[in-house]
């Protein structure tokens, strides 16, 4: 204890580095890239958008979404690539994220 007191005093931490690196993972966020789009304003995605944001989110391929919606996997991507732009995201990881935080999937859902 006194070992302890002795280390607080000069000012380091009496947590374990890696156990306080977990502790600021789970607390501190990084920043979202800029012009991120909150997940309550998915307004901004069409209909059909909305649908491979959820199919997506769902683990589906650009050629599995292109089936499930009836679109060609060209049409698929430039979708994908639309839906980045406006909710100002890089990828498919980014993506997902999006849509769990919106509401739009939830965990246990299984395949739409």
């Amino acid at each position: 204890m006194i070992e302890g007191i002795k280390i607080v005093h000069r000012g380091e931490a009496t947590v374990a580095p890696r156990l306080l690196i977990g502790l600021i993972g789970t607390f501190v966020r990084p920043a979202r890239p800029r012009g991120f789009v909150p997940p309550g304003e998915l307004s901004v995605l069409s209909e059909r958008e909305l649908r491979v944001l959820e199919l997506i989110a769902h683990g589906l391929s650009n050629t599995q979404i292109a089936q499930e919606v009836g679109l060609s996997v060209s049409t698929v991507k430039n979708r994908v690539s639309d839906l980045f732009a406006k909710l100002g995201i890089r990828d498919r990881a980014q993506a997902v994220i999006v849509a769990y935080e919106a509401g739009l999937v939830r965990p246990g859902d299984g395949r739409p």
